[in-house]
């Protein structure tokens, strides 16, 4: 069974330039010395050029979805130029102060790969932070008719839909390196089974069919086991397993119902919702299933869907029900406090970090419509990042 509920201090810190190192031939970088710091900057302005047109509103498009930098036309603190370098390459030049800082070429298997790769290098070397820009999401969308699970690069330009179940599919998790997908689905039987695919060659099998529910799968950061939620003892309890579905553990035995694990950073310890006391509370555990714990979140009398920071461990995000809607809240260990993040219409569900710890997809969810958000959790700026055609786009699920 799973629960359906339905971050700020500007410290400004010094970039170092000194010892930039000259340009060696076509292809060797002009290297930008490290960032001094820990991706704590708070933002960036940034003019964006590029050729050909498409390729610079791309690149414009994609820094206007991270909430660390502020595009402006002059007097910014960096201009990024991307340039097409043939058919799969993407040259990125960045200047501050008129000095040039740094210029790479990056290749993917076609232009839009090569940007992706160009623009996280960006981020990277400006803000002190991994990209997440050449993530692959898994979501879920009804655009058929029926919930069926999706896969899409971040502008949506390899948008495909993974599953024709005509059955209702949910909790989809990217495997950490991006080639495979879990999935609970009714297909089938009618009674709620895991599922994998491959993504490279698209065979899809059974990855735990037992008896009852068999949901909430997810990969452990490293991709090497996965936790999973099973009903087969005739309660759900918390089990886990390695990548292919064996050598299964059982790690919860009580008469509360336990739903949504989430894994540490490390793959120490695992968040799970459970209503122990009487109503949906996130609990942490380790791997062994032992000190398991109530996270006291102090905030709301339901709480679940709990996503460890993969960047951060003493930071989680999770739903809780505020004044009769769900919102998006953040936790911190050493503060024992949370705080909403989610600004919104309708409710905010489904919390997921990417790789960057600092940016959160969540559903915004109305009776008329669901769609994917993006939340820069340090400047709180929101975003659409499903686009319209999709009519209902949920469940989103990074990889990495």
């Amino acid at each position: 069974m799973k629960f359906f509920p339905a971050i700020l201090s500007n410290l400004l810190l010094i970039l170092a330039f000194s010892g930039l190192a000259l340009r060696a031939g076509a292809e060797e970088p002009i290297r930008l010395p490290d960032v001094v710091g820990s991706g704590e900057i708070l933002s960036r302005s940034v003019t964006i050029t590029g050729s050909p047109e498409a390729l610079r509103q791309d690149a414009a498009r994609l820094f206007d979805l991270h909430g660390g930098f502020e595009r402006v036309g002059q007097r910014a603190d960096f201009r990024f130029s991307f340039a097409q370098n043939g058919p799969a390459g993407v040259r990125l030049r960045i200047e501050s102060g008129g000095r040039d800082l740094l210029e790479e070429t990056f290749r993917g298997a076609d232009r839009t790969a090569a940007l992706y790769r160009a623009a996280d290098r960006a981020v990277e070397r400006t803000l002190g932070l991994p990209g997440f820009f050449s993530s692959s999401v898994a979501f879920i969308s009804d655009r058929t008719g029926h919930a069926e699970v999706y896969l899409t690069d971040f502008l949506f330009r390899s948008a495909r839909q993974l599953t024709r179940d005509r059955s209702q599919c949910l909790s989809p998790d990217l495997s950490p390196d991006g080639q495979s997908v879990l999935y609970t689905s009714y297909h089938g039987t009618g009674f709620p089974d895991i599922y994998r695919i491959d993504l490279r060659s698209g065979e899809r099998s059974l990855f735990a069919g037992f008896k009852g529910t068999n949901t909430g799968a997810t990969f452990s950061p490293d991709g090497s086991r996965v936790a999973m939620i099973l009903s087969g003892s005739g309660n759900s309890e918390l089990y886990i397993s390695d990548a292919q579905g064996g050598n299964l553990q059982r790690l919860t035995r009580s008469e509360s119902l336990e739903a949504g694990p989430a894994w540490s950073p490390d793959g120490r310890r695992l968040l799970l919702t459970s209503d122990k006391i009487g109503r949906p509370q996130i609990y942490t555990m380790d791997v062994s299933g032992r000190s398991i714990t109530r996270v006291r979140t102090d905030i709301s009398r339901h709480c679940s869907e709990p996503a460890w920071n993969p960047r951060d461990p003493d930071q989680i995000a999770f739903t809780a029900a505020m004044g009769g809607s769900f919102e998006v809240a953040l936790f911190r260990f050493s503060e024992g406090r949370s705080r909403v993040v989610s600004k919104g219409s309708g409710d905010a569900v489904h919390p997921a970090w990417l790789a960057d710890g600092r940016h959160l997809l969540y559903t915004e969810r109305t009776p008329r419509y669901s769609r994917i958000m993006i939340l820069d959790t340090k400047t709180g700026k929101r975003f659409r990042f499903s686009p319209v055609e999709l009519n209902s786009a949920s469940e989103a699920a990074p990889a990495g």
